[in-house]
């Protein structure tokens, strides 16, 4: 990591860099699986770079708690996404297509 993320204090609690890790629910990975391999890329890209600050207010679902979402316009792919604060986790809950709600009826399915 490079010196200029760190925190300049590290005793101050406050300062200190949270970095989540990325889950998937096993459906969710399966469904990814099933893509082609360069929407693969995309989708593993973008959510890598959430995981720095997976709370994204324009992305946050309103019927969901804690649940965002990552869009690929040029796909019309939604990637659905919990935040687990305590275990620092993002939990992939779903993979679909926008036109038939797919990722945001299946996560809500598998949401915790």
């Amino acid at each position: 990591m490079s010196s200029s993320l760190l925190p300049k204090n590290p005793k101050r609690q406050n300062d200190l860099i949270k970095i989540y890790t990325l889950e998937f629910v096993i459906e969710a990975k399966k469904e990814l699986s099933k893509l082609d391999k360069v929407l693969q890329v995309q989708l593993l890209k973008k959510l890598k770079s959430r995981l720095l600050s997976p709370r994204v207010p324009a992305a946050k679902l309103s019927n969901m708690h804690d649940c965002y979402k990552i869009k690929l316009r040029a796909s019309s792919l939604r990637r659905v996404y919990e935040v687990i604060d305590d275990r620092l986790v993002v939990l992939v809950l779903g993979v679909g297509k926008r036109d038939d709600n797919a990722a945001y009826v299946a996560a809500k399915k598998r949401l915790h």
